[in-house]
């Protein structure tokens, strides 16, 4: 039985299942291009990369990746500035195959075709295991059930999340819509409908403002952290903090077999 959490109970917009499919696929799209152009979880490519060596892997299993997530720069700085190149499987359990597709990049970047569900991956899938921003998008129980997944699978797991339950961070999302239309004629390819549903009727930007403020309610705390992992195994090695050096401070949790 898990401890009473700071975390709220809510839902976000684009996760309810009457939010219509392509306009989850344009915030997605337009949520991953903000991340692609602020790049605020280049502060952790050290640390995941530390972990990654220790769990002897260079494969990488990205679970909720949505429009493709932030790995599109990352493995960029993991192959240049930290001289360790990895392979990543873009997963998602409502995949936007179009997004996928056209993110793929001689093999390195790569995308699942087929619904994953992140707390039950699929045994053939094997690599670090990594959650961008979505991991507050689970309640406690289904939560805990990805850390311990990872666990009995022996694959290391980080969890990253820029979004914090603290009035600043959700201040700073206020900024959401003005970058949204600042990076979406740069989104390709070039869809009209993409113009039209986020200038014109402006439904994209208002999604990813109440989405921003509502995953920031929703976050996990430290504590909620420490209790999520409590009592998962003896034999794996966790940490928890806060990386800084960006605009803003990413929350990390990472798991790993000793």
């Amino acid at each position: 039985m898990l401890a009473p959490m700071q975390r709220r109970e809510w839902f976000e917009l684009h996760d309810h299942r009457l939010y219509p499919g392509f306009l989850r696929d344009l915030a997605t799209d337009a949520l991953e291009a903000i991340w692609d152009y602020t790049n605020s979880y280049r502060v952790i490519v050290p640390r995941l990369r530390t972990a990654m060596e220790e769990a002897g892997t260079h494969q990488i299993i990205d679970l909720c990746s949505g429009g493709g997530g932030p790995w599109l720069r990352l493995r960029e700085q993991f192959a240049a500035t930290e001289r360790f190149p990895v392979k990543v499987l873009l997963t998602d359990k409502y995949p936007n195959k179009k997004a996928f597709t056209s993110h793929r990049t001689e093999g390195e970047v790569q995308y699942h075709p087929f619904p994953v569900d992140a707390s039950e991956i699929p045994v053939e899938l094997n690599g670090f295991r990594t959650i961008f921003s979505t991991f507050h998008h689970f309640n406690p129980k289904a939560a805990r059930a990805i850390l311990a997944d990872a666990v009995s699978c022996r694959q290391g797991i980080g969890v990253f999340e820029a979004a914090k339950p603290s009035l600043r961070r959700i201040l700073a999302t206020l900024a959401v819509p003005a970058l949204c239309w600042y990076v979406t004629p740069r989104i390709r390819p070039f869809r009209l409908l993409r113009l039209f549903w986020t200038f014109l009727l402006p439904i994209v930007p208002f999604t990813l403002l109440a989405d921003g403020i509502l995953s920031c309610l929703r976050a996990y705390s430290f504590e909620d952290l420490h209790e999520l992992t409590n009592g998962l195994a003896d034999t794996y090695q966790w940490e928890i903090g806060e990386e800084h050096g960006g605009r803003i401070g990413i929350t990390y949790l990472i798991g790993r077999p000793l």
